[in-house]
């Protein structure tokens, strides 16, 4: 070879490694640029690739070898009322994670999410009429009442009081008083079925995004000064030396509230942080069926002296329980994705009047079915595919905050005293939201709490993103009822605090069944309301939502990160809009001349 020829081959090598080490560092940047790139911001799919066989194996084993009534069984007839931080809710912690231990999940554990308040539970309760008439009522203790120590007997008085200025014509006259106090509400005919399924009129109207210009009245701020008012109003009445109080049942949807279902819930006693010992019910205090508490009233009205007899039997059992979740998972098998995380969950706590049966006891069986269907195909997720069954939810969400807090982020609440007096998820945030590295790991959380009924669709909650992904996964699920997507947002439950801090976070639409009339923290909600069919089909439907969000290449699209901070600011009206407005408040402010 000539030297020329040498010197040309030298420079064309040169040149091809040259191009070669500049592709390589090109790709390396490239992919360094993807990893860092979290999956959710990816570009999607246009269509779905779907399992169809796992389908039909989640279909057959779900629908086929259903398990979900032995748990729903075992949990609301076992472990019976599950108020936070009672010995009951104890024992359906250790229970269900025991249970997930026992399907082969692993990691199953019990995640502390705080301090909650008191422990306690009822004994017993009742309540009778001994004159003019004897009569026994039906009639239970509210959460977190105190004992009577034994029977108590007085007069009964009806106490009409709306403001405080109205207590003070009963200074004076309550001590030894049995205090009706609540007012006699109509007892309306039961004219419409108390059970209901959605009809297709229906869904096209939940799938209808609402739109509402303007200011909306703040319905929960009003509940939450009643709630103030009452507060001193059980202080008014320890201090007159009363001896109990008798609280009359609200009403329920389609007139449900009547025929001896009592709602003995939080909203009902004599004020919100009742859990709390600064703030305990000072008398012993019960929720009374509303043809009973007519009865009592109408005697009172009437001027007929009434004495009335009850016996309220609880126990407290500790003024600082901490509230606990259960978690357990299925892990990942794909290297790459096995890091990150699909979630499942529901609310085990429930109120004290029932077995929590519907709410939430039916989105807790319904979490640990889809855990049991996926170990029993032996599936294996790229995601890692993680339950959580959550406590607190009754009185706001604590225990899917308090983890979402400690994994994923939160919203800094303001610490003004006026904003102190309320609930944590009423209080004004104090900055932006505070993000940590596991937030960018979750693809998505899915939740039941709507009661027994079967999914038919699934609230969007403003992600228009994922709503073509949805309608992918549910169209072979058409035969099975499930059809309906919606913008709309659905609140009060434990969705929302994933959403509040930029994940994911679903809630199935569900058919309403009984659950508002009768069953939603009532002394009805037991066994007898669950569904079998219908939660098998639930469980069938979320486990195949969860197995896709696990295997798919991306993660589920988001939502921009919701800035809380800045909505009193957005909301509040536009300064100088009106012409000649900004000149005339000018010219009142100069001085007369």
């Amino acid at each position: 070879m000539s030297s020329h020829r040498l010197v040309l081959s030298t420079f064309a090598i040169v040149l091809c490694l040259s191009f070669s080490v500049s592709a390589a560092e090109k790709k390396s940047k490239a992919a360094k640029a993807d990893e860092a790139q979290p999956l959710y911001e990816m570009a999607q799919p246009t269509t779905e690739n779907l399992d169809y066989t796992m389908y039909q194996r989640i279909r057959d084993e779900g629908l086929a070898h259903s398990h979900v009534m032995e748990f729903a069984s075992a949990l609301a007839d076992g472990s019976g009322p599950r108020l936070t931080g009672s010995p009951n809710l104890k024992r359906a912690n250790e229970w269900t994670r025991d249970q997930f231990g026992a399907m082969g999940c692993s990691n199953a554990h019990l995640e502390d999410w705080g301090e909650f308040g008191m422990g306690w539970r009822q004994l017993n309760t009742w309540v009778r009429m001994s004159a003019p008439d004897t009569a026994v009522f039906i009639a239970q203790a509210l959460p977190w009442s105190p004992s009577s120590h034994g029977p108590i007997n007085g007069r009964a008085v009806w106490m009409d009081a709306k403001d405080e200025k109205d207590l003070e014509k009963y200074k004076g006259k309550l001590s030894g008083k049995i205090v009706l106090f609540g007012e006699m509400r109509e007892v309306k005919t039961v004219d419409k079925a108390l059970f209901e399924r959605r009809d297709e009129a229906n869904l096209k109207q939940l799938a209808e995004y609402p739109v509402h210009v303007g200011q909306q009245e703040d319905s929960f701020q009003t509940f939450i000064k009643r709630l103030e008012f009452r507060e001193k109003v059980g202080q008014f009445l320890a201090a007159e030396h009363a001896a109990g109080i008798v609280v009359p049942s609200r009403d329920g949807r389609n007139n449900g509230g009547s025929g001896g279902t009592i709602f003995d819930d939080g909203g009902s006693g004599m004020g919100w942080f009742t859990y709390k010992r600064e703030h305990a019910e000072a008398l012993p205090i019960v929720v009374m069926a509303i043809e009973n508490y007519g009865r009592i009233y109408r005697l009172l009205k009437a001027n007929v002296p009434v004495t009335v007899e009850m016996d309220v039997e609880t126990e407290f059992t500790g003024d600082h329980e901490h509230g606990f979740d259960t978690i357990a998972e299925i892990p990942g098998t794909d290297p790459k994705l096995k890091d990150e995380v699909v979630m499942v969950g529901g609310h085990l706590d429930s109120w004290a009047s029932a077995t929590g049966a519907t709410d939430n006891g039916a989105g807790t069986v319904v979490a640990m079915e889809v855990m049991r269907i996926l170990n029993a195909l032996k599936v294996e997720p790229r995601r890692t595919i993680r339950v959580g069954l959550w406590t607190g939810e009754e009185q706001g969400e604590f225990g899917s905050y308090g983890y979402v807090k400690q994994h994923f982020g939160f919203v800094p609440l303001s610490t003004a005293p006026d904003q102190l007096k309320l609930p944590d998820f009423m209080r004004k945030p104090a900055g932006a939201v505070q993000l940590k590295p596991e937030q960018q790991k979750i693809s998505g959380y899915f939740n039941v709490d709507n009661g027994s009924g079967k999914i038919r669709g699934i609230y969007l909650q403003e992600n228009a993103s994922v709503g073509p992904i949805f309608e992918h996964w549910m169209e072979p699920l058409k035969d099975l009822g499930v059809s309906t997507l919606t913008m709309r947002n659905t609140g009060g439950t434990d969705h929302e605090a994933f959403d509040s801090v930029g994940v994911p976070g679903f809630q199935f639409i569900q058919d309403p069944l009984d659950y508002g009339s009768r069953t939603h923290h009532s002394n009805m909600d037991t066994y007898e309301r669950l569904q079998p069919d219908d939660l098998a089909q639930a469980a069938v439907v979320e486990a195949i939502f969860v197995y896709n969000t696990a295997m798919r290449e991306q993660m589920l699209p988001r939502k921009p990160l919701p800035r809380p901070e800045l909505e009193e600011r957005r909301k509040a009206a536009l300064k100088n809009v009106m012409p000649g407005a900004e000149a005339a408040a000018e010219e009142m402010k100069k001085p007369e001349n």
